[in-house]
């Protein structure tokens, strides 16, 4: 949408919301390191695509950093092992995003020495493009802002498809999350070599920075570290949910207008999370695979909150005691931020790649008013930032008019939420198209 003539000429798009963020729980914590767990579980499905199959066996020593697990799909992503240990099963156990799925439980060697990795050396002139997308791949990274898409994939764009713009996403925009924010304050020069590194592999010559305008303390660090780039851009964003999904973002940054079913390449521009540049430049330059991320600890329920480095695997409850634990009040466990994160049933889930946040509610800051009839009041519609018709959608599911979504273009949804933090009659409205999405998925594989 451009630039907001009533908010100072802050980049911003239509719709949205406007929910209490309570970013400031958190948002002046330095990250801090979560101590190693006795027990790591480590999903083989982290990631958009095909899951991976494991490469250890029971009983099998494991070194922190070692691949352990790896697929033959273009879109998917190894994963390696946190810890040096013994590989204890190969089972089921709880996922947060999938429930249950395959894992490699591991066991420390609370004898070993902890493997670290040493910055290194890297000259960006001389890395091709080719060798940094299989660096990337081999190293299990994957988007970090939540969604998980294999990173290599998206340096890979097709054919026929060319990238003008490279934009870092430092929106941030979630409720209660600042793993990113910390990201951007504590490791700046980490984001920027990131973002010209994905440059460098799509062939962009234009990057920007887009960040809201809570987060001022970051926006004048990357003015200044950018200030001799000529074709790097840092533009402020006004503060709005959902700023910081790839759609939103690039028709307020840029003005282009992504069609029904396309991708951000459609209209020349890649975006990937600073926490993802980050962890290019610890591939590249260091040799690290990807084995621990940034996971904000927050909430009204959490005794201590902050910012802190897990290690992949690492179970919930080990991530929440390294925050002082729960307070006693607390009735509420989701991965990710309040509006499009996922509830957990229990605290025995591992953290996975796409954990950004872990948020414990206490029953004050919980919604768990009943649902009531629709009164048509149209507020969904109103503030859908992808213009559809969330009312119908709700319709057509409890009717289970399954193939009747496709007309309202259901598959578009980005399941962001606003719909139902704005529904007067506290309809679940997401819940609904999660499922519509989830039968016509059912009904396409039938077809095929």
């Amino acid at each position: 949408m451009g630039r907001a003539g009533g908010n100072m000429g802050f980049y911003t798009f239509k719709q949205g919301i406007h929910p209490v963020y309570h970013k400031d729980l958190s948002s002046k914590e330095p990250i801090k390191r979560c101590p190693l767990s006795k027990k790591v579980v480590i999903p083989l499905s982290q990631h958009t695509g095909a899951p991976c199959k494991p490469l250890v066996e029971k009983k099998d020593k494991v070194e922190r950093g070692q691949k352990i697990a790896d697929s033959d799909g273009f879109i998917s992503a190894p994963v390696h092992s946190s810890i040096t240990g013994i590989v204890k099963s190969i089972e089921k156990q709880p996922h947060p995003v999938l429930g249950s799925f395959e894992a490699v439980v591991i066991e420390r060697d609370e004898s070993s020495e902890k493997k670290e990795w040493k910055k290194g050396e890297l000259d960006l002139n001389g890395i091709t493009p080719d060798v940094i997308r299989k660096r990337v791949r081999e190293a299990g990274i994957v988007g970090l802002g939540g969604a998980a898409f294999p990173t290599s994939v998206k340096l890979s764009p097709p054919e026929g498809k060319s990238i003008d713009t490279v934009i870092l996403n430092g929106c941030e925009c979630e409720p209660y999350l600042t793993a990113d924010h910390r990201v951007m304050l504590e490791h700046p020069d980490d984001c920027i070599l990131g973002l010209k590194i994905i440059m460098k592999t799509v062939g962009a010559r234009k990057g920007i920075v887009g960040m809201e305008v809570n987060k001022m303390d970051a926006y004048k660090l990357f003015i200044e570290k950018t200030k001799n780039d000529e074709n790097i851009e840092v533009k402020l964003m006004e503060v709005k949910y959902p700023e910081g999904a790839e759609k939103m973002l690039i028709k307020a940054l840029l003005s282009r207008e992504i069609p029904a079913g396309g991708l951000p390449l459609d209209v020349g521009v890649v975006v990937h999370n600073v926490g993802t540049a980050v962890a290019i430049v610890a591939t590249l330059r260091d040799n690290k695979p990807l084995i621990e991320r940034v996971v904000t600890v927050t909430g009204g329920g959490i005794n201590k909150p902050g910012n802190f480095i897990v290690p992949i695997g690492t179970p919930f409850c080990d991530v929440i005691e390294a925050a002082g634990g729960m307070k006693d009040n607390a009735v509420k466990v989701i991965m990710g931020g309040p509006l499009m994160g996922i509830a957990q049933p229990n605290l025995d889930v591992p953290v996975v790649k796409g954990t950004s946040g872990i948020l414990v509610l206490t029953s004050e800051e919980t919604d768990i008013e009943e649902e009531t009839n629709c009164i048509r009041c149209a507020r969904c519609v109103d503030h859908c930032p992808m213009n559809l018709l969330p009312t119908e959608f709700v319709k057509l599911v409890k009717g289970e008019v399954w193939e009747g979504l496709t007309r309202y273009h259901i598959m578009d949804c980005i399941e962001c939420g606003s719909c139902a933090f704005t529904c007067p009659s506290k309809i679940p409205i997401v819940q609904y198209i999660k499922l519509g999405k989830l039968m016509l998925r059912n009904i396409e594989s039938k077809k095929g």
